[in-house]
């Protein structure tokens, strides 16, 4: 069961409250959530009591972005178990709720292993509960630090390739603190060229049909005092065309074994722009994003969005007309194609920066090497 209430706040984080964030209130644990859908015109939080309220959470995209995506199913685990739901078939349902997005099946199998180790060993339902919150809280923590190196790779990255300085990042979808433990994967790059003075100009592409970067993204650069313009996605070519781009920073769902790079669907047109017009197309993404086991960009399944996303535009607080609970924008009956995710190829790829370091030229032997420097530190 899930139940919505409105907050205000003006504080110095991109957000006045928590993106996400365990409570135990007297009438039982719960797990509440920013609800992005309702960004920027206000606050509201989405209060989870079980594990099926989170599922539609994720799949109405009220709590998204890969990394969070990932604490968001560990932690949907630990409230089935402190609950006392069904803990495996609460893990599947978390972890096929948004089928690209591999960060979210890593975090559930993290909660669920320690649940079940610890119901193996103590055979106490308790002691298994409080160890599945104990790894999602460990993978919270662990996210918000790697979202730190994160920015100081890209940074060092960004440095490196753009030595003059002055940064003009093209920027899409969100890819901040909504979307993190910490302050972000592509966001958090640009936010600390910011505060260090290297930041020239953030390009924020809109991100058609939910527009997460006119909502979401703008939203947090306003927050951070960040000069950053928004545009709609289909300008992105003429200001490239304009040489006003000197890099482009995108996040990523999932990393095939080859580096074909999963994102928000508009990254792949990114990419082929970036490349004509030799500007860096950089990835950035904590090492969990990346699957050995999906061999290539191929085999990545791409998730189908509803055509109402498309062919209706929704917005807070306004009056709804369509059947998907939006203002109609196409002829009733239209058909959309409504791709959530595209696929870049290695080749177009820059770079990807992880926590664990910097992969460029992009290949699968560079990106096994780091996938098995990170299992190294996650174990020691």
């Amino acid at each position: 069961m899930a139940d919505r209430s409105a907050r205000s706040g003006e504080d110095n984080r991109p957000t006045g409250i928590p993106v996400l964030r365990w409570e135990e209130p007297p009438e039982g644990p719960v797990l509440v959530l920013l609800d992005q859908t309702r960004l920027p015109a206000e606050e509201v939080e989405l209060v989870c009591t079980d594990a099926a309220a989170l599922v539609e959470a994720i799949r109405s995209l009220a709590v998204r972005g890969a990394p969070l995506l990932g604490i968001a199913g560990a932690y949907g685990v630990a409230l089935a178990a402190v609950r006392g739901f069904e803990v495996e078939e609460a893990a599947a349902a978390l972890a096929g709720a948004r089928p690209t997005a591999v960060n979210l099946a890593v975090g559930v199998r993290r909660a669920q292993a320690a649940h079940q180790e610890a119901l193996a060993r103590t055979g106490d339902a308790r002691q298994a509960a409080a160890a599945a919150l104990s790894a999602a809280r460990a993978l919270h923590r662990e996210d918000a630090a790697a979202s730190e190196r994160m920015a100081a790779h890209g940074l060092a990255l960004l440095d490196e390739l753009l030595p003059a300085g002055g940064h003009r990042v093209l920027t899409h979808c969100n890819t901040g603190s909504l979307v993190s433990g910490g302050e972000g994967t592509a966001f958090a790059v640009a936010l600390a060229a910011h505060r260090s003075g290297r930041l020239r100009r953030l390009w924020v592409d809109e991100t058609r049909p939910l527009l997460q970067g006119a909502r979401l993204t703008a939203y947090e650069a306003a927050r951070n005092d960040m000069a950053y313009t928004l545009l709609t996605d289909n300008a992105a070519g003429s200001l490239f065309a304009a040489g006003e781009v000197d890099a482009v920073l995108v996040g990523a769902d999932r990393i095939a074994a080859d580096g074909s790079v999963a994102n928000k669907v508009g990254s792949y047109p990114l990419a082929v722009l970036a490349r004509y017009h030799h500007v860096p197309f950089i990835v950035v993404a904590p090492a969990t994003t990346v699957d050995m086991e999906t061999p290539d960009g191929a085999s990545i399944e791409v998730e189908q969005r509803p055509g109402y996303e498309v062919t209706e535009v929704t917005a807070p607080q306004v009056p709804v007309a369509g059947a998907g609970g939006g203002i109609p924008v196409a002829p009733l009956g239209t058909q959309a194609y409504n791709p959530a995710f595209d696929v870049t190829p290695p080749e177009l790829v820059t770079a990807i920066v992880t926590e664990d370091g910097v992969v460029s030229p992009v290949t699968t032997e560079a990106l096994a090497a780091l996938c098995a420097r990170s299992r190294q530190v996650t174990i020691s």
